[in-house]
């Protein structure tokens, strides 16, 4: 290995995500990642418990910052409206990463395992706010069902910002209109 280089969880981040897309993830090793990066497999071990991690690693400060805004919400604010604003905070993690994004869900989208552990993720963070909901007061069934739907808005939302070219720019303009077509629906 050459001179330390700054950044070696962005540059691994960014290897993985560059040969998931020319290799595919199954073809690829961590070894394989960490090489790209120019970083030593061990140095690839310290930042990440294993390659699918790479694909995760901003779930945890997603349902933190979720949570976070939830908690902070106006007290007068609907249950399922705070559990939206907490959805867009978390989902202001993204601000900028759109192209990232996409890629990352294409590779999702391909391997069965991936698929899995997305929904087990997103099965983690509506537990969160519902957990977020009840700590405000949101009595039960209430909480989960504003979990749930603030969820599965972001989750649409989220799926229309990567996939659709004519979607804005702006993660949280999508889920603003997502949230939209679902007050409509009633």
């Amino acid at each position: 290995m050459g001179r330390w280089e700054p950044d070696a969880r962005g540059r691994m981040m960014r290897a993985a995500i560059e040969l998931f897309t020319e290799r595919g993830y199954e073809q690829t090793t961590a070894g394989d990642i960490a090489g790209a990066a120019g970083v030593t497999e061990r140095t690839f071990f310290r930042h990440f418990r294993d390659k699918r991690e790479i694909l995760f690693d901003s779930s945890d400060t997603m349902g933190r910052n979720a949570r976070e805004a939830i908690l902070a919400a106006p007290d007068d604010l609907a249950p399922l409206d705070t559990a939206l604003a907490g959805m867009v905070a978390g989902g202001a993690l993204l601000t900028g990463r759109r192209d990232y994004s996409r890629q990352r869900a294409e590779i999702i989208a391909a391997n069965p395992a991936l698929r899995e552990r997305e929904l087990l993720k997103l099965a983690r963070l509506t537990e969160g706010v519902a957990e977020a909901l009840r700590a405000r007061g949101v009595p039960e069934p209430t909480a989960s069902l504003a979990a749930h739907t603030a969820v599965s808005v972001f989750h649409v939302a989220f799926g229309r910002w990567v996939g659709d070219a004519d979607a804005p720019d702006d993660l949280a303009d999508c889920i603003a209109e997502a949230a939209a077509a679902l007050r409509a629906l009633t």
